[in-house]
């Protein structure tokens, strides 16, 4: 006769946490959803419903377009984020490569340096950083936006964790072969390196397409606010008390970061866990 096994009490409690700890996260995202389909009527109705009586999301979703640019902000935000990403792979990665298979003096006072970096708020930095693009008169351009996060400290550490795990056999038959350092760089550590560069990417494609407190700063211009900073823009000129759209907009913010991490959620959790093996 078969015996019926029961889950652990353990068991038990870390899915019940974990259930808990998911529904917290996602109800307000289910609530932001819930509100850009609905007429105003319904809105602050003591009773909560996810679907509305009157369906109201074309005309939501319509008055979120084309009553401001939100169509123009997500396009500053891929720009800003895409340019940042790029020049963060393109300096991260050597550095990280120097501190993980190069031998020098003062290496792990360097990454020593890396760590403290990493425990540094970005907005420590706002005010030389506003004072320095003033005097080189980069404010208000997208390179404003973007020259400040070149150099991520996260990205090195994470980077330079992936590497650790590669054999330096690698590297020795790759410099046998001819291949600079910088070609080991290039063509054998970073296409090795892809679980961990999809897993940066999400990490620094998030943050820079979330950021206002910089941007607020550094731009003026409509034309070149990123998403969170455009919403700001809109609620105060355009949404007043009108929440229906602004939640519109909201989600139209949020869907693609929602988006591209489901679909790279394994390579995430894949470069996270290797890096962490070292």
């Amino acid at each position: 006769m078969m015996t019926r096994t029961f889950p652990a009490p353990t068991a038990i409690f870390r899915h019940a946490a974990l259930l808990v700890t998911a529904a917290l996260i996602l109800a307000p995202f289910v609530w932001m959803v819930s509100l850009s389909i609905k007429p105003p009527g319904e809105i602050f109705r003591a009773s909560f419903s996810f679907w509305p009586e009157q369906f109201y999301g074309i005309e939501n979703y319509t008055k979120a377009i084309t009553k401001v640019p939100v169509l123009r902000y997500m396009l500053n935000g891929v720009i800003v984020c895409a340019s940042i990403l790029a020049l963060q792979i393109a300096v991260c990665a050597p550095a990280a490569y120097a501190l993980a298979k190069l031998e020098f003096a003062g290496r792990d006072l360097l990454f020593a340096l890396v760590l403290i970096a990493l425990l540094l708020p970005h907005e420590v930095l706002a005010l030389p950083l506003f004072i320095l693009g003033a005097k080189i008169g980069i404010l208000n351009t997208y390179a404003a936006l973007i020259f400040p996060y070149v150099v991520s400290p996260f990205g090195i550490f994470l980077f330079r964790q992936f590497f650790k795990t590669i054999p330096d056999d690698v590297v020795h038959a790759a410099r046998l072969d001819g291949y600079s350092e910088l070609g080991i760089v290039w063509k054998i550590m970073i296409p090795m390196a892809l679980p961990a560069i999809i897993a940066f990417g999400i990490f620094s494609v998030v943050g820079h397409w979330n950021s206002l407190f910089w941007p607020l700063i550094a731009v003026r211009d409509h034309s070149l606010m990123p998403p969170p900073l455009g919403i700001m823009a809109f609620k105060n000129e355009e949404a007043g008390s009108d929440y229906g759209p602004l939640m519109a907009a909201s989600t139209l913010v949020v869907a693609p970061l929602i988006i591209a991490f489901l679909a790279a959620q394994r390579w995430f959790i894949e470069g996270i866990s290797a890096g962490a093996t070292k």
